[in-house]
């Protein structure tokens, strides 16, 4: 086996089966990468200087072939009514086969750390088939100072074979694709799709596992941090303005989705940003524009037009087109990806029923409830078949990543609240005036003023009403901030119908809600809305 760019002996790569292998690129810098992709004829360079691949039939994740060894440590441990278990002996079998299918190919290896705390870091070791891909994980994952690589030990290990196809019958999995965690040995496979982001989430999926039982919160979330120290998280589903409205010029940005909350404060588990790009803008989002520029980034079946110019209005590919940078591509981004236990935590929803105010203040119970609930809405034209607002309720902001049960992270989260005095509001980026259709998108420009409001303490000093519908405490007026939108109802021109829409929502709630009730406490049980009808 002939080893390139080598520290360590090919012995280490031996050790996990892929001593067959007919050479391994071992760490490589981008420049290098882009030429082995480019030479490959895995990927192209843009008019700029970026990287663009194309991952052909799976253009995001796929969570029905995600699976998790079911053996004596994880049986009692894993949330099985969310992830599919796969038998060690199945396990045992698809890594004898890909491992196989390793031999004599050439091999793209990254040595990298999850969680930027040294204390719960997790280091993992990549092995790839595309020379793209280990561009992509090293822009994503904090790169080790060099001095550190001779001694790198390896906790995680991840092989991804985007050519091996899956046999059903033979590997236990449900198709030609498959994604497989063997939690208690730190390997994961994954064959039979080229999307980059299944590696990303697999180390967030193990981190998820690994860190509750240290007491160190695992949260699918941005955050960033103020002159001052006060840092703070935002929660949110996909289309909320999670990456968004955590992008603020006058703070600093810590990351845009994976973190940790330990003893020490807050941390990134990222070294990079994995950021959507249909329809991106340089006036709307500057920073993230600003990275598709430039040399090292990745842009992930992204069109590009004659010229080699990115076209981001074109999902003619997919709605879900990406680009992939370090974190040091955004200017005002931390250097250490730390900060200290967070003042506020904000989580996003946007409700396209047009029910919820733009903001309002959470109890620590209420928080749980709705850290529990991770409400938001598809809207229509968002997915085939989405004719009308549709809810959507993803526990923890995040049930596909979650191996625990989401009560485990749920109490946690209440604990760390409480301790820390942390003031949490839930902000509604949704519809206000009406349901999707008829309303119209709530004023970016009126989140922004309210967020920094919450993020000053200027809107703990309001005067505050209690939501008829939810319970929880909304501002009766707010400096800056049109008052009409504080009040939902007020806002339809009928009364009635908000009454409607508000009935069906919390019952959605409540319906939702039900599979959580024996595992929480009665003052989380009390948190929930109830349904009661504003008089006319």
């Amino acid at each position: 086996m002939e080893m390139f760019g080598v520290h360590n002996p090919a012995t280490e790569l031996a050790m996990v089966g892929l001593g067959g292998a007919a050479s391994v690129r071992y760490n490589f810098s981008a420049a290098a990468l882009y030429e082995e992709a480019i030479r490959r004829g895995e990927a192209e360079l843009t008019a700029q200087g970026a990287l663009r691949a194309i991952t052909g039939q799976h253009t995001g994740r796929s969570p029905r072939d995600k699976f998790v060894v079911r053996d004596s440590n994880t049986d009692g441990e894993i949330w099985w009514d969310n992830n599919k278990p796969l038998s060690p002996e199945h396990f045992a079998l698809l890594r004898e086969d890909m491992l196989a299918h390793a031999a004599g190919k050439d091999l793209f290896v990254q040595d990298l750390v999850g969680g930027a705390e040294e204390g719960h870091a997790l280091p993992t070791r990549v092995v790839t088939e595309f020379a793209w891909h280990s561009l992509f994980i090293r822009n994503l994952l904090i790169r080790p100072d060099a001095a550190a690589l001779p001694s790198f030990a390896p906790k995680l290990t991840i092989i991804d074979l985007p050519s091996f196809k899956a046999d059903p019958a033979r590997h236990g999995c449900r198709s030609e694709t498959v994604i497989a965690c063997d939690l208690t040995n730190g390997l994961v496979l994954i064959g039979g799709t080229s999307y980059a982001g299944e590696m990303k989430k697999s180390v967030f999926t193990v981190l998820n596992y690994l860190l509750p039982a240290k007491g160190v919160m695992p949260m699918h979330c941005s955050a960033n941090v103020g002159p001052d120290g006060d840092a703070a998280v935002f929660f949110g589903l996909s289309g909320t303005g999670k990456t968004t409205l955590s992008a603020d010029p006058a703070r600093t940005l810590i990351g845009d989705d994976e973190h940790g909350w330990s003893e020490n404060g807050i941390f990134n588990f990222e070294g990079g940003c994995y950021a959507k790009t249909i329809r991106l803008s340089a006036e709307a989002e500057p920073e993230i524009y600003a990275t598709t520029q430039r040399f090292g980034t990745v842009l992930e079946n992204v069109v590009l037009n004659e010229g080699r110019e990115p076209d981001f209005n074109d999902g003619s590919l997919t709605e879900n087109t990406r680009c992939a940078y370090p974190m040091d591509f955004i200017p005002n981004a931390s250097e250490t990806g730390r900060a200290g236990h967070p003042k506020t935590i904000i989580m996003l929803t946007a409700d396209a029923f047009g029910v919820m105010p733009p903001i309002a203040r959470l109890t620590p119970d209420q928080a749980m409830y709705h850290f529990l609930s991770g409400y938001t809405a598809k809207v229509a034209g968002t997915e085939k078949g989405v004719v009308e607002p549709e809810a959507t309720f993803s526990t923890c902001f995040g049930a596909p990543f979650m191996p625990r049960h989401p009560a485990e992270y749920g109490n946690l989260l209440k604990e760390l609240i409480g301790r820390h005095g942390v003031q949490c509001w839930l902000v509604n980026t949704g519809w206000t005036g009406g349901a999707y259709g008829t309303g119209k998108r709530m004023p970016i420009k009126a989140t922004r003023a309210l967020l920094a409001a919450a993020l000053t303490g200027e809107l703990g000093q309001v005067e505050f009403r209690a939501d008829t519908n939810f319970g929880f405490a909304v501002p009766v007026s707010v400096n800056g901030v049109d008052g009409s939108i504080l009040d939902p109802r007020s806002t339809w021109a009928d009364k009635l119908a908000y009454d409607v829409q508000a009935e069906k929502l919390v019952s959605m709630f409540i319906a939702n809600f039900a599979k959580f009730e024996g595992h929480v406490d009665g003052g989380v049980r009390d948190a929930a809305p109830g349904v009661k009808v504003a008089a006319e």
